[in-house]
């Protein structure tokens, strides 16, 4: 494991689109399935990933409650899993139906979206307003595995809820930190 942070992609970049299929039920999810949303909330997220299992019962609780409000929710898994076998689509399944996930859970096996989006570590949150530009890429909250602090999603919440609310979030944004994406052999992007 690698401590890595995000990116922090250029806000106001423009939400780049994707045909992914979705573990739990096969469809294909794309940018244009969340075209009547107010918002667009894309996470890269994985099976094993111990930053992740720490925050993933908080993943479907926001999850289920900003789908509520309007917000389109997917996450995206693009480890490699030959060498991570657990995070192949079988297990993602899984995973989605252990924690009640109501939102897609994505499969990019070649690794292309994650590099569109510049997703750089697990989890790694991208929030796009309804115009389909990036409006937060930070970190879901102050808590990490074994620090003790409780998981609330308050960073994450809080830009969720002034994108709904017709407003900007505040552009200081501390990045997502957590285990870095596991690139295919040669796949490394560049923004590394």
């Amino acid at each position: 494991m690698v401590l890595t942070a995000s990116t922090m992609l250029g806000l106001g970049t423009e939400a780049p689109d994707f045909q992914l299929p979705d573990v739990t039920t096969g469809e294909t999810v794309s940018l244009d399935s969340f075209s009547g949303n107010k918002a667009l909330l894309v996470m890269f997220i994985c099976k094993h990933c111990p930053y992740v299992v720490h925050v993933q019962e908080e993943l479907a609780r926001l999850g289920n409650e900003y789908q509520a409000r309007d917000v389109g929710v997917v996450a995206i898994a693009a480890n490699d899993v030959d060498a991570y076998p657990g995070d192949a689509p079988g297990e993602l399944k899984s995973m989605a139906q252990e924690h009640g996930y109501q939102f897609p859970y994505c499969f990019d096996e070649t690794q292309e979206i994650a590099q569109a989006y510049t997703a750089a570590c697990t989890p790694d949150f991208f929030l796009f307003d309804q115009d389909r530009r990036l409006a937060y890429r930070g970190q879901l909250d102050d808590s990490r595995p074994g620090t003790g602090t409780p998981v609330t999603g308050e960073d994450l919440r809080g830009a969720l809820d002034v994108v709904l609310a017709g407003d900007t979030p505040d552009p200081e944004q501390r990045p997502s930190l957590g285990c870095n994406i596991k690139w295919k052999p040669g796949n490394e992007p560049a923004y590394f």
